[in-house]
């Protein structure tokens, strides 16, 4: 269907935002999202008409379904190597992720693998793993570094999710969590520098979005934080931030004071600081997956939405702490352990996503004159939550063309 159209009829719900043009939604704007039924049509790989057109390339019968935007996971690890399944079960024998860490687990550990496994292992198994996003309606995800330990690693990691991007049909961004883990040898202020060393050859890949550090005991401090926030100003980059996972720092306002795109986690996160979020150009991106798998404290949601704060979820796909990568899963996980709403959980998967991701002029919302990228769900939206562990994707449409089709849903597509 390149560069043809396709028209989408008698959907029984499709999300809308509450006006065109909203580069994100916050505050009273998250409820004001419609859920109506209606049809559509894509021309060219862009939403044409917010109405079907029957003279279509290809007919989509969307009846009984959810037609939302497609999913975008604004946090993932991906790629990396190997599994950490041995240190699942010391977790769930209640040894702490710091214990773990200390003794040559956590990050460490898939910086050992993605070390000793070659370019086409790692990259085959990325793809796999996008390809599973994909079947649960993810289109757009974000990829990080951080695994690889040294300049060498580092750089490796951010060319190796370039060559990511080629095999999947899914946008993907890079950032470069560059201050994941002290190296072995380095103090942290030391790799700071090395870091700050590296930067011209991060910035001459081309691909690189945004910058990321690990703020926590075992890893970065405030200071540094706020060091990695002067490097990516400097460079034109976006700073992105972990923090508030395991303990309280103080890290958000440290974040916000160097700009800031995002804060995330925020499992931990001091109360005094909710409200100046809320009134940020920052998103707060949670994670309810590694709180779930990581009997982590909960982040407050609600508190956070009622603040006006740009409501994010995402996987933090990775082989650790969250080996998630379904976001109905997350929007199930954030529905009962957050109290939110399916539709306060589809907006942060969608355009406010997108917005953390410097990509909301294009995709996260249903408008003409947008990418179609979208996902069709087989049952409305409030029983993506409730049927939790299910995945309702019958169809993920990529530039209006499918990208997956569930075996027992290819009767919805007929062409002309």
């Amino acid at each position: 269907m390149s560069g043809g159209s396709a028209s989408f009829t008698n959907a029984a719900q499709i999300l809308r935002p509450p006006a065109d043009g909203l580069p994100k939604l916050r505050g009273p704007q998250v409820p004001a999202q419609s859920l109506v039924p209606g049809g559509l049509t894509v021309r060219d790989g862009l939403i044409e008409a917010l109405e079907p057109d029957p003279a279509g390339d290809l007919i989509i019968d969307a009846s009984g379904c959810a037609l939302v935007p497609g999913l975008i996971d604004c946090h993932t690890h991906l790629p990396f190597a190997g599994w950490r399944a041995g240190e699942y079960d010391e977790k769930v024998r209640g040894v702490p992720y710091e214990e773990i860490s200390g003794s040559g687990g956590g990050i460490a550990a898939s910086a050992r693998a993605l070390r000793d496994s070659p370019d086409d292992a790692v990259l085959a198994q990325a793809a796999g793993l996008a390809r599973e996003m994909l079947a649960a309606g993810t289109t757009t995800f974000e990829c990080k570094s951080g695994y690889g330990l040294s300049r060498h690693g580092e750089l490796r990691a951010l060319r190796l999710a370039q060559q990511l991007k080629r095999r999947v049909p899914a946008t993907t961004t890079s950032t470069g969590l560059l201050a994941h883990a002290v190296p072995e040898g380095y103090s942290a202020d030391g790799w700071m520098d090395e870091v700050e060393a590296m930067l011209p050859d991060v910035l001459a890949l081309g691909s690189v979005s945004a910058l990321d550090i690990f703020v926590e005991s075992i890893a970065f401090s405030n200071t540094h934080l706020r060091r990695m926030g002067e490097l990516a100003a400097g460079a034109g980059l976006a700073l992105r931030c972990h923090v508030e996972q395991f303990a309280t720092h103080r890290s958000v306002p440290v974040a916000l004071s160097v700009g800031a795109r995002s804060v995330d986690h925020l499992a931990r996160i001091h109360p005094d600081d909710i409200g100046p979020l809320g009134a940020a150009q920052c998103a707060a991106v949670l994670l309810p997956g590694a709180e779930f798998l990581g009997a982590e404290s909960r982040a407050p949601a609600r508190e956070l939405l009622a603040a006006g704060a740009i409501l994010v979820l995402a996987t933090d796909a990775n082989p650790g702490t969250s080996p998630v990568f379904s976001l109905p899963l997350v929007i199930g996980l954030a529905v009962r352990l957050y109290g939110l709403s399916p539709r306060e959980a589809l907006a942060a998967v969608t355009l406010n996503a997108a917005w953390t991701l410097g990509l909301e002029s294009d995709r996260g919302s249903i408008e003409p004159g947008k990418r179609a990228d979208l996902v069709l769900f087989d049952t409305p939206v409030d029983q993506i939550a409730y049927r939790f562990g299910r995945n309702p994707v019958a169809i993920t449409f990529i530039g209006g063309e499918p990208a997956y089709v569930r075996e027992d849903q290819g009767w919805r597509l007929s062409g002309r």
